[in-house]
């Protein structure tokens, strides 16, 4: 990592972003990039019900970059309020994991099984080696101290904030690792892809369609996080 993303993350650190500032609350594509909906057969569209914060906004993340951008789509509403004096509680932040950055979106399993680490060149987002671990897992075992390890995802997601993955890059990304790697089925590669999300990760057709969603039914303002 450079001396100045280290002095960077140093003073986030110290300046007031500490948990405690936060609230715990077409026309006809190919076949092949064809979005299926999830088994229960209709897509999750609620959710921008949820964003009912006075500020919103939605993270675009396409890349994995260290876990960088899932720490980004916490911090913003701290320092919203330290500049802007909008309490926390009235800011709603939804991330949306696409393209390359959808293997944010999938359990360390995943990463243990297929080595995304490695496939993907990750590094760990303080010492800038090589890992193999989620980063949007990360916590203080894996050497990240607060407040960024309660920036990981299952603890956005706790806070209220709205993770949505990409359902074409699941498919053509993750689903056909798993169906290459191990010589199964389309149908099953999907099934397994599906089974290794994070909990509580709400699948979309697509990232550019849950971005669009977020702004037009959720009045959130677009940020590009990459």
């Amino acid at each position: 990592m450079t001396t100045s993303r280290r002095e960077f993350l140093d003073r986030l650190a110290t300046g007031g972003l500490a948990l405690g500032a936060l609230p715990l609350a077409l026309t006809a594509i190919p076949d092949a990039l064809e979005a299926q909906p999830p088994a229960q057969g209709t897509w999750d569209t609620t959710w921008p019900a949820k964003l009912t914060g006075k500020v919103r906004a939605v993270y675009d993340l396409p890349e994995v970059d260290s876990g960088y951008g899932i720490w980004r789509s916490s911090v913003w509403a701290a320092q919203y309020a330290e500049t802007m004096r909008v309490p926390v509680q009235e800011t709603s932040t939804a991330m949306v994991l696409r393209h390359n950055g959808i293997v944010l979106a999938m359990q360390q399993a995943f990463w243990d099984r297929y080595d995304i680490g490695k496939v993907h060149g990750v590094m760990h987002p303080l010492t800038g080696q090589p890992t193999n671990r989620n980063p949007a897992l990360m916590g203080e075992a894996d050497g990240v101290p607060e407040p960024f390890a309660s920036f990981a995802l299952p603890h956005f997601m706790a806070r209220g904030g709205i993770a949505l993955a990409c359902n074409l890059a699941l498919q053509l990304d993750v689903a056909a690792l798993i169906q290459r790697t191990d010589g199964v089925s389309e149908a099953e590669a999907t099934r397994q892809a599906r089974a290794m999300m994070i909990p509580g990760v709400i699948l979309q057709p697509s990232g550019v369609f849950a971005a669009i969603l977020a702004q037009h039914a959720g009045a959130a303002r677009y940020v590009h996080s990459n």
